[in-house]
């Protein structure tokens, strides 16, 4: 067993009760290998922004989970000798049974996504309420799912949303003791979320009914990425066929983020800003085979997407 506090890192509650407080939301940044790492450490410190490195089940596969154990244990450190020591969570992503929540949680996460949201109602109590008195033995912090988001993102998919049902909120609060609630309002995950010609919104009004079901609960939007059209054409420019990709307006979500919305998960925007990036560089220098000299662009490519994620649309700059 193997303490999150070891590593230096942080659970999510006290980010969570700032954030409600303060009308901001924590970026939650997928990450599998160490140029996203680095992009999403330098971008937080620069903008003294905490920050949740989120590993998806596919992620723990695809990079191993002792080397994930000490990639985030070296971000604390990398934060540091950046200087800035920020608030760091290693939380995973969509976890779908307790066994994994449970290995995670011995292999040094502070915080764990279990979601049952694919369950019946009660079933989805039953199996979060089982991670839940697991995690918080060892302080772990644990996010729940009520609702099914439409969407591919990794090993996650659904044809449809289903919203969350404000009605249920309550219980499945009371009943689980999760820490926070990820919600499905109209986000969904992967690039392909919304179709020329149709207008994406996310549901604000079942946001605000929830919210007043539970006053100042945590709530998590997943899928949010917004899909900028700017990369999408420098990927089709470069070779890409990236057609239809059309994602969550930024303003909607700046004001998701100040209300009790405190974490907003962004992969897919991280995705294509390291691709369009790459795609440059293998068009224009046909010739390079050095690895640093495609990924080091593509890691200042993400860098920058996500300082302004931070400072523009989740306003979690200077909250460290």
């Amino acid at each position: 067993m193997i303490s999150f506090k070891e590593l230096g890192l942080v659970n999510s509650r006290d980010l969570f009760a700032k954030a409600v407080k303060g009308g901001y939301a924590i970026p939650a940044f997928n990450f599998n290998n160490m140029e996203q790492m680095q992009a999403i450490i330098s971008a937080c410190v620069e903008t003294k922004s905490p920050v949740i490195l989120q590993v998806s089940s596919g992620a723990r596969k695809y990079a191993n989970q002792t080397l994930l154990r000490y990639m985030a244990q070296g971000a604390v450190e990398y934060a540091k000798e950046l200087g800035a020591n920020i608030p760091i969570v290693l939380h995973l992503d969509h976890g779908d049974t307790f066994e994994l929540c449970k290995s995670c949680i011995e292999m040094g996460f502070s915080s764990v996504m279990i979601d049952g949201s694919h369950l019946s109602f009660d079933e989805n109590i039953r199996l979060t309420r089982e991670v839940v008195e697991f995690a918080h033995k060892y302080d772990v912090t644990v996010e729940g799912e009520l609702g099914v988001l439409a969407g591919v993102e990794d090993d996650v998919s659904a044809q449809s949303h289903t919203y969350t049902q404000p009605g249920e909120v309550e219980e499945f609060v009371k009943r689980t003791g999760v820490d926070s609630l990820a919600i499905s309002i109209g986000t969904s995950h992967g690039a392909f979320k919304f179709k020329p010609g149709q207008k994406p919104e996310i549901r604000l009004d079942i946001l605000h009914e929830i919210e007043k079901r539970i006053p100042g609960f945590p709530i998590v939007l997943h899928g949010s990425s917004s899909v900028p059209q700017d990369i999408v054409a420098q990927i089709n420019h470069y070779g890409g066929k990236l057609k239809d990709s059309i994602g969550i307006p930024e303003d909607q979500l700046r004001k998701a983020a100040a209300s009790a919305v405190c974490k907003i998960n962004i992969d897919s925007d991280g995705r294509l800003a390291m691709t369009g990036a790459i795609r440059k560089v293998f068009v224009e220098k046909p010739e390079e085979f050095d690895p640093r000299k495609y990924l080091g662009p593509a890691r200042d490519a993400l860098k920058e997407l996500y300082k302004h994620k931070v400072v523009n649309v989740l306003g979690s700059d200077n909250k460290m």
